[in-house]
């Protein structure tokens, strides 16, 4: 255990493949095929009973469970029974008979479900883009002592470049991670490169909910107020984009086609006594629970409702809330969890009918004392007469002798406690209550005074979080930690497919859970670092440290002035162990752990990763094919990126200021090059135009080689066109002879059918390059020299003018500061969020540990003095308001 009054993280003690870093793509050559998932063959294309199912299917399963019957279920599911069909595997008597009775039963039909027998998934890498540690921007800011960034604060090994280049064939710490891409991909990568199948051991899905684009994708940063229908407002990412057309290309058809295909591959990561829990709104309720039904048969755990608000104006009935719909890898099998809440005492209620005094007797409670207009007399305890005889004769008659009266069971009944003995011990405990002409049991309010949670709750409207919301549709907090609770422990794998804000990966950190979550959008990611890096946490102590959070949780019995339970280990007294004389039995109170309040706990360390095509060629297509079987050729992208330009004829400049481009026409036979065009505003010479790949990054050697060719040809002026460019092919810009621009373009082009009108100035628009200085900031105590850098802002070349324009710093959402950049992955020894008050929480638990102008720093544009590492270069990145992320570098050389 760390010591005290300082910020410490959990480290897990499990290991985790290594994943290649963003800088080695170009070289990474372990590629994989597509995988191919089949759907369930036996459903027929209507909404029936299919009364002819795959008989050879249903005939092998029989098989099984006969075999089971006669050598036994152990022998038979010793290891997995795989149909060659469709390659189904089954573990369990119980999976077998769920499966024969699902050939047989109703199902939901939808457009397209009856024409796509399987799905073809890409297998892509995931590469690790930046390293983050709360942990060790603190260290780094506490002095200025270490020459470099102390990996193992990162979660990262040394590793060798040959090493690196192997990184699946590596094994290292465990971090946590952000993904960032297609979740059905991710999850495809997860099972395919690391062998993630039948390790995660809870699921939580979040879908959108309803048909309003606008509703469920926020597009910026520091704005989750989203208008639907609204151009300015829409999300002008191409994955996000994707991600909407597959889902809501056809309405809902498209929408139950989307969680199929993305339940399907949750199923293969979740253990066998594994959860889901998919979130959803009345309106897709009913159809989503029949999806779950063909991909879990015999899985359905229960459906809860949750309240998410106190009402608002209706027509009719008010919406207040949500479902979860609970589904389990094996039902036989699942971890369950039970999770307790303080049971209200209402008078004239439960157990708080009659009242108990000192002396011995006793009353009902008053109809003024329910109403609360009396209160109640001191000293006395609230009671419930209950039961204290069970069904069937004992036997022999079971006369007891109670305050000079003899009392006999009833008819067909004996004494629930052991007679005589167990009687005489209930009566010794004053726990016989005398009724008219029989005697009950005395079940007391504070015999345990919480009641287990069902599956209506009413009290998620906040959580034990109360932080705003940052996100358009953020998931309440106790929502997602009850199903944590529920069924996984401390130390074990939480997946989200669908990030939002973090809330997922914030509950997680919280209770000791590992957690990967996956987001298409880059504004979730964004929103999620953010938090993670500046959210302080309770430090549960640990009781097995060795094994990290793995090891358990301690547990304490506690109780207050009062004498009211207040820890983790409360008894539950019951009539058996007072009839028997054992000590009760000690419930465990899941969300109450021990606290140690000298330690502040802050997130252990995480990756964001992305998935990012192993080839970029524009010529070829990938092996990777995509998912979905429309995927447009290399040929067929840049006939369409050439009419939309010819048809846009416009370029978005800052200061609201268009380039009209004129007589845009394709070339031939030229290898990076393909169109051109003339500026009616700008220069009269005639501008080159490259497209770069439809699906990746633009990168260095596309810059060069098209840069080189537009010169030899003699053209003025250089467009490039993408969705991403990389770090180091931005700053080769600027160093290119003839004048190039990058132009980012907008998923209008992918999307226009799906606006409701189209602005032509949006498709195309310039992006910035990170304007920073690096300086000299003086000496440290042993001689080494520090410097410091000031983020100036952004600056965006105006090719119409042939200048540059500025945005200020203070404006952006967030910058990162690397110190050791090894031109891979980007770790963060600072991090800034200007004019905000992200880091305040921290601040505050820190109490005093850094002067306040650290904390200054860290929400202004100069960062704090550093000393450079062994690379001797600095990487800064830059998060705009679209969450797009640009980055500069320096070098020691470039110091003032």
């Amino acid at each position: 255990m760390p010591a005290g009054n300082g910020a410490a993280a959990y480290a897990h003690a499990d290991e985790a493949v290594l994943r290649p870093d963003v800088g080695v793509e170009a070289q990474f050559s372990h590629r994989k095929p597509p995988k191919t998932y089949r759907y369930d063959s036996s459903l027929a294309p209507e909404l029936a009973w299919d009364e002819n199912g795959e008989r050879p299917f249903a005939e092998w399963l029989l098989e099984l469970v006969a075999e089971a019957a006669e050598k036994g279920e152990i022998t038979v599911f010793a290891q997995p029974q795989v149909w060659q069909g469709t390659e189904e595997r089954f573990t369990s008597l119980s999976q077998c008979a769920a499966r024969l009775r699902s050939l047989t039963k109703p199902f939901l039909n939808w457009a397209g479900k009856a024409e796509r027998q399987q799905i073809s998934v890409p297998t892509l890498p995931l590469f690790v883009h930046e390293r983050h540690s709360t942990q060790a921007i603190l260290e780094t800011l506490k002095s200025h002592k270490a020459r470099g960034q102390t990996l193992d604060l990162f979660g990262d090994v040394d590793l060798d470049i040959a090493d690196r280049m192997d990184a699946y064939e590596h094994k290292g710490p465990w971090t946590n991670r952000l993904i960032l891409g297609d979740s059905l991909q991710v999850m495809n990568s997860l099972t395919e490169y690391e062998g993630m199948g039948g390790q995660v051991q809870m699921i939580y899905f979040d879908p959108p909910y309803g048909v309003k684009f606008g509703s469920n994708f926020q597009p910026f940063v520091r704005k989750n107020r989203v208008d639907h229908g609204k151009d300015d407002e829409m999300i002008r990412e191409p994955e996000m984009v994707k991600a909407y057309r597959d889902t809501w290309e056809l309405g809902l058809h498209s929408y139950l086609a989307y969680l199929r295909d993305r339940v399907m591959l949750a199923r293969e990561l979740l253990t066998e006594s594994g959860s889901l829990f998919v979130q959803i709104s009345d309106d897709n309720v009913h159809h989503v629970r029949e999806v779950l039904d063909e991909v879990f048969p015999g899985g359905f755990v229960s459906q809860i409702s949750f309240q998410t608000t106190s009402g608002f104006e209706s027509t009719t009935l008010p919406t207040l809330g949500d479902f979860l719909l609970w589904y389990s890898k094996d039902k036989s099998k699942v971890k369950y969890n039970k999770v307790f809440q303080p049971q209200p005492v209402e008078l004239g209620k439960g157990n708080a009918r009659w009242v108990l005094f000192p002396d011995g007797t006793y009353r009902g409670v008053t109809a003024a004392e329910a109403r609360g207009e009396e209160e109640l007399p001191k000293d006395v305890r609230l009671y419930n007469p209950d039961n204290i005889q069970s069904q069937g004769a004992a036997s022999e008659t079971q006369p007891f002798e109670h305050l000079g009266k003899t009392y006999l069971p009833g008819g067909n009944s004996h004494w629930k406690a052991s007679y005589p003995d167990g009687m005489n011990r209930l009566a010794e405990a004053g726990r016989i209550h005398v009724a008219k002409n029989s005697i009950r049991y005395r079940r007391f309010a504070d015999d345990f005074p919480f009641q287990q949670i069902g599956n209506i709750w009413t009290d998620t409207i906040t959580g034990n979080f109360t932080d705003d919301k940052i996100y358009v549709v953020q998931t309440g907090f106790k929502v997602i930690e009850r199903c944590m609770q529920m069924t996984t422990d401390p130390g074990e794998l939480v997946l989200d497919i669908t990030c939002g804000s973090g809330t997922t990966a914030v509950v997680a950190e919280q209770w000791g859970r590992r957690w990967i979550t996956i987001d298409t959008s880059r504004v979730p990611v964004a929103l999620a670092r953010q938090r993670l890096l500046t959210t302080t946490f309770p430090w549960y102590k640990l009781k097995e440290p060795s094994k990290g959070p793995a090891g358990s949780f301690v547990y304490e019995r506690k109780r207050n002035k009062k004498g009211e339970e207040v820890g983790g280990l409360v008894p539950r007294i019951t009539l058996k162990s007072i009839a028997n004389e054992e000590d009760p039995k000690m419930e465990v109170l899941v969300d109450r752990p021990e606290v140690n309040d000298k330690i502040t706990r802050v997130c252990g360390p995480f990756t964001v990763e992305a998935t990012i095509q192993a080839a970029m060629s524009m010529e070829e297509d990938a092996d990777g094919a995509s998912a979905q079987p429309q995927s447009s050729s290399p040929r067929a992208y840049l006939d369409r990126m050439i009419e939309v330009l010819r048809q846009s004829k416009s370029l978005n400049v800052p200061g609201n200021v268009t380039l009209q481009l004129d007589n845009v026409r394709p070339l031939a036979d030229r290898e990076y090059l393909h169109a051109e065009a003339v500026a009616k505003n700008g220069s009269e010479k005639t501008i080159a135009i490259a497209f770069g790949p439809e699906d990746g990054a633009i990168g260095s050697d596309y810059v060069f080689n098209a840069a080189m060719e537009a010169m030899q040809q003699g053209f003025g002026q250089l467009f490039l066109f993408g969705f991403a460019i990389q770090a180091k092919a931005r700053e080769l810009l600027e160093k290119m002879k003839i004048p190039t621009a990058y132009i980012a373009v907008t998923p209008d082009v992918v999307m226009s059918d799906l606006l409701k009108t189209s602005k032509n100035s949006e498709i195309f628009s310039i992006t910035g390059l990170p304007d920073i200085r690096l300086e000299k900031a003086g000496k440290r105590d042993d001689g080494a020299l520090l410097y410091r850098v000031v983020l100036r802002g952004l600056d965006i070349f105006l090719p119409h003018l042939m200048d540059t324009d500025h945005i200020d710093a203070e404006n952006l959402p967030c910058w990162m500061l690397d110190t050791n950049h090894n031109n891979m992955a980007f770790y963060a020894s600072q991090v800034f969020f200007p004019k905000t008050s992200a880091w305040d929480n921290l601040q505050k638990s820190l109490k005093g540990q850094f002067e306040d102008s650290v904390w200054s720093h860290l929400a202004g544009t100069v960062s704090e003095p550093f000393a450079l590492g062994d690379k001797k270069r600095i990487a800064v990145k830059v998060i705009d308001e679209r969450g797009n992320e640009l980055m500069a570098t320096r070098s020691e050389e470039d110091a003032v």
